[in-house]
């Protein structure tokens, strides 16, 4: 692992689009049909919706790492995880932590409970592990669910019983 980066944290604007569909493409992790849905979270979150939330982590002045999330419908105190990327050029370096951990911080409070869905496949297991190191723990796994022999893994983190209403 390298050393952390110094991280800026800073939220993201339209002009990022294309920052974060390249870097998203660039992971090698997501097929084209899913790094659209990335882009439209992206464009929601930008746009102001109440639905998502996002945040852009930078280094040298450059765009390495973004995250989204937003509360979960028909829920109470329940947010999903819906994206969280770093570029390949700056993963090991802490990037990933500081914007899950600036998720977590912005969402005490609110959230008693936050959900993360990834993949079962081998080359998922390093994102496995990483939510398991950060205190998540794998509640469900869906044999097969994204296709045939790739399982969904739904890791879960409880941050608190009570929450505002």
């Amino acid at each position: 692992m390298t050393v952390a980066a110094v991280v800026l944290l800073r939220p993201l604007t339209p002009a990022d689009r294309p920052a974060i569909e390249e870097m998203t493409q660039r992971t090698g992790f997501f097929h084209e049909d899913e790094v659209a849905i990335a882009v439209e979270v992206f464009d929601a979150a930008v746009a102001g919706t109440s639905d998502y939330e996002a945040l852009g982590a930078e280094v040298n002045g450059t765009l390495a790492g973004w995250i989204s999330w937003g509360p979960t419908p028909c829920t109470l105190g329940t947010w999903d995880c819906y994206w969280i990327v770093v570029d390949p050029a700056h993963q090991g370096e802490g990037i990933g932590s500081t914007l899950l951990g600036e998720m977590e911080r912005r969402l005490a409070g609110r959230a008693r409970l936050i959900v993360a869905e990834t993949a079962g496949r081998d080359e998922y297991g390093p994102t496995r592990a990483f939510y398991e190191r950060r205190g998540y723990h794998a509640q469900s796994r869906i044999p097969d669910f994204y296709a045939p022999g790739d399982d969904q893994v739904v890791y879960v983190k409880y941050l608190s019983a009570a929450v505002r209403p």
